[in-house]
């Protein structure tokens, strides 16, 4: 296992601990540890556990880890909100706030890389996007396709335009959606000073990356146990949520690893065998992304 630790301690500066990593890389034992270790609170930072109504599919800590360590913001939002790498910055930092002020010591992790960007390096303020046009957005890449939506946003927004691919479809849409409720670019927004965390937070960084072959079996092994452990079940609900109204089609949710192949199990479209490859193999290709991002863009000195 390979772990890159960055330890940056200064005087009079309150230390909140980041554990990251790829997914299944064993982050969640390391907090507890640490959290034995320092009297500490493990706050999430995973863009899907933050989100309730698939727990289990989205690998939040089971009752045995949450009865060791006050854990929060997992299952903190309902499916139908929006959650990102802002919104978490600007909601994890009061959090942050009350646990030092408990006398208890920070520990965030997940695998979220730019949520943990935008807390430790900060961000450009961004604009909230009504709901509605967020709809709007997804609507209309849907009914145009990749190549022909970005062809659109290139004649409004060349700028953005350039700056990605044209199947980089959440992006693209990110860019359209803004630029609907705004009126102007994303790249002016992104242009706008950075708001920084405060001065007296010192953050120690520790991100685990296993070994691939490791790594590899370590993402089979859990998919495996969460096929015993309700996982089916849970995706049944959660599409029964969905097909009555009470979620939406278009949730982040319904991008969780796993969810579309074991949703086309229960429908009868393809074998039991065929939805585990198909996840498993996802949930390696997903820890290979995740480790290669941590290695060329989390700062860690």
């Amino acid at each position: 296992m390979v772990i890159l630790l960055c330890i940056m301690t200064q005087d009079n500066k309150y230390q909140i601990h980041i554990i990251a990593g790829p997914t299944a890389s064993g982050k969640s034992a390391r907090a507890l540890e640490l959290a034995n270790e320092l009297d500490g609170v493990i706050i999430n930072c995973d863009s899907m556990q933050i989100y309730d109504g698939l727990q289990t599919l989205t690998a939040q800590p089971p009752e045995s880890d949450l009865s060791q360590a006050q854990h929060l913001l997992y299952s903190h939002l309902h499916p139908n909100d929006t959650c990102s790498a802002g919104n978490w910055s600007e909601m994890v930092k009061p959090v942050i706030t009350e646990v030092i002020e408990s006398g208890k010591t920070p520990i965030i992790v997940g695998g979220s890389g730019l949520y943990i960007k935008a807390l430790t390096e900060g961000l450009s303020p961004m604009p909230d996007v009504p709901q509605d046009i967020r709809d709007a957005a997804v609507k209309k890449q849907q009914e145009l396709g990749n190549p022909a939506f970005h062809a659109e946003l290139e004649k409004r927004d060349p700028i953005m335009a350039q700056r990605f691919h044209p199947f980089h479809t959440a992006r693209l849409v990110r860019a359209w959606e803004v630029l609907e409720a705004t009126g102007k670019s994303l790249a002016e927004w992104q242009n706008l000073e950075r708001v920084s965390p405060p001065e007296n937070w010192d953050f120690q960084i520790e991100v685990i990356i296993p070994e691939r072959a490791v790594q590899h079996q370590r993402c089979n092994d859990r998919f495996l146990w969460m096929m015993d452990n309700g996982i089916l079940e849970e995706v049944e609900e959660f599409s029964q949520r969905i097909d009555s109204g009470e979620v939406r089609d278009n949730v982040a949710l319904v991008k969780s690893l796993g969810y579309r192949p074991l949703l086309s199990y229960i429908k009868g479209e393809i074998s039991k065998d065929d939805a585990i490859e198909q996840s498993q193999a996802r949930t390696r290709q997903y820890a290979k992304q995740q480790c290669t991002w941590f290695r060329n863009q989390l700062k860690t000195k």
